[in-house]
């Protein structure tokens, strides 16, 4: 068992690992990282996610969201528009050039993943899975 003060660190290399390994084979979709996890969270938020709440889960500044979704929306990825609830903020939306992409993107992240996770038994996956949760949770609520 790995000594309990290296576990965050293992932690972090592995996430980094995996999103270096992931990144390296959506190269020939000709996306950065940034932008494929840009993708990603919106397919997996709803698809009208307001901007403040991407720079979050994507763990970038907002102004930082900016830039990278302006060339995003000139490229033909996503558009953003006024939200309806809040006139000082706005949605981000995917479009249908995204979708195939983001099909693609998931494709090659379950291959991954099969590949990663491969010799692991399901009851090991899911008591890994438990943990990072109660720890995701804990962290979230300090």
């Amino acid at each position: 068992m790995p000594d309990i003060e290296e576990f965050p660190v293992l932690l972090g290399e592995t996430a980094r690992a995996w999103r270096a390994r992931l990144d390296q084979r959506l190269k020939p979709l000709g996306l950065s990282q940034a932008k494929w996890l840009v993708l990603l969270h919106l397919s997996h938020g709803g698809d009208a996610m307001i901007q403040k709440e991407l720079a979050g889960r994507i763990g970038i500044e907002g102004p930082t969201l900016v830039g990278l979704l302006d060339r995003m929306a000139r490229d033909g990825w996503l558009e953003r528009r006024e939200s309806a609830e809040d006139r000082r903020s706005k949605t981000v939306h995917l479009t249908d050039k995204s979708h195939e992409v983001i099909r693609q993107i998931k494709s090659v992240a379950a291959h991954l993943r099969r590949e990663l996770l491969a010799g692991m038994s399901e009851p090991e996956l899911n008591q890994c899975a438990e943990v990072l949760r109660r720890i995701k949770k804990k962290a979230e609520t300090l």
